[in-house]
């Protein structure tokens, strides 16, 4: 055999590479267009739950006053659920929203009726979990830090 003929049986490295990155080119975009749109949703929810809560606090503070958040189940013809914020200064209340993005989002206070953001700066751990079919994501603190949106762990969320 030939030494040409020897090196025409197979691919070369720099062949294999670019069939390989175009695999994973693929894939990275079909994963992305299958995402579920409910966990997105919940995502954004659960990030913007944590700044409005963040915002609370820091106008707690600065009232001096106590300020609690809880889920508002909606009685209204269009059942639209939301929350709202007790304690604030009327201008500051107003300013917050007080409707979820989606209107299918259901939230929870773990172990408590509400949310107490202040004007203390040391706060009790606490939790809120948001639902959306059947996905929920939590958002916390500590106490100490802000507030931030994290997993639930199937072992800890609790049945319904």
């Amino acid at each position: 055999m030939s030494p040409a003929a020897r090196g025409r049986r197979g691919f070369s490295l720099l062949e294999l590479m670019v069939v390989v990155a175009l695999i994973a080119i693929g894939t990275a975009i079909t994963s992305l267009a299958l995402r579920d749109r409910s966990q997105s949703h919940l995502e954004e929810e659960g990030v913007r739950l944590a700044a409005l809560l963040e915002a609370a606090r820091a106008q707690s503070r600065i009232a001096g006053t106590d300020v609690r958040w809880e889920p508002v189940v909606g009685t209204s013809a269009s059942g639209d659920n939301g929350f709202r914020f007790t304690g604030l200064p009327e201008k500051a209340a107003a300013a917050l929203p007080q409707r979820w993005l989606d209107p299918e989002i259901q939230a929870r206070v773990v172990n408590a009726p509400a949310l107490l953001l202040g004007p203390e700066p040391l706060l009790p751990r606490q939790r809120v979990v948001l639902s959306l079919g059947d996905h929920e994501l939590g958002v916390s603190t500590d106490g100490l830090g802000p507030f931030a949106v994290d997993e639930i762990a199937a072992e800890a969320a609790p049945a319904r």
